[in-house]
């Protein structure tokens, strides 16, 4: 799984302009071949930073959303934003639920 993570700081006055940007993007951008879930999220403690996550199946599907008409207009906000945006990806080999976070509580006791 590939999970792609992308922060920006809007100007304050463009916040609104960003958020619908946004927003248009998560039902389209889940119906896209290989998305497992996208989201815009909002720091409660900035209401000027937001970050999308994604979840992708594998680099490809990926590489084919940053590729898309979409992902250009993402691109495109930076003129919206106060510092250029952050982008990380990350592969995650392994993933564990509420399983592992049981087993760490009960060895604690």
């Amino acid at each position: 799984m590939i999970i792609a993570k992308i922060t920006m700081f809007v100007l304050p006055e463009k916040q609104l302009e960003v958020m619908q940007t946004l927003l248009s993007m998560i039902e389209l951008t889940e119906k896209e071949a290989g998305c497992l879930s996208y989201a815009v999220l909002c720091d409660i403690g900035d209401k000027n930073c937001f970050s999308l996550l994604g979840e992708w199946e594998t680099r490809e599907a990926l590489h084919l959303h940053i590729m898309s008409h979409r992902f250009g207009v993402l691109l495109g906000t930076k003129t919206l934003l106060s510092e250029p945006m952050q982008i990380n990806i990350h592969t995650v080999s392994q993933s564990e639920g509420m399983d592992a976070v049981q087993a760490a509580r009960d060895k604690r006791r």
